[in-house]
């Protein structure tokens, strides 16, 4: 259940025609950031009690090994999730401190419609971009 006090106002959308990163902005990423993190606790919750109410001794070795690799699956899963929180804490901090929404590389605007999609977003997407090609250089040689 959502506490009321996180849910983000329904009708609100953050919008260029206003102050970038105004209180109202902030408290509408806080919340969906919030939020976001406790839908991630609350799988990971279900999903453990999966896995511990799953510990029964599979007669068929097939069996055991489907169950084997499903479980390892769902534990990248979940270790992918617990590096996302960390992300997301990242970004409650940066809301906290007033770097919320600004590109690390350049200082300038994240646009609203990236942060509205990935609220975690450090980079603009140019930046981000650029990032990518570079890896890919390196990557590649």
């Amino acid at each position: 259940m959502v506490d009321a006090a996180l849910k983000p106002e329904s009708d609100y959308r953050p919008s260029e025609d206003e102050p970038f990163m105004n209180e109202r902005q902030r408290d509408y990423f806080r919340k969906k950031l919030i939020k976001w993190k406790q839908d991630i606790i609350r799988e990971s919750t279900e999903t453990l009690n999966t896995l511990q109410a799953d510990v029964d001794a599979h007669p068929d070795i097939a069996d055991r090994a489907s169950s084997e690799t499903d479980r390892s699956i769902e534990l990248r899963a979940r270790d992918r999730q617990r590096k996302l929180i960390s992300k997301i804490d990242a970004a409650i901090s940066r809301i906290d401190d007033g770097s919320y929404g600004f590109c690390e590389e350049t200082g300038e605007p994240i646009s609203l419609r990236r942060l509205d999609a990935r609220p975690i977003a450090t980079l603009s997407i140019e930046a981000q971009e650029r990032h990518e090609r570079r890896e890919k250089i390196y990557r590649d040689d």
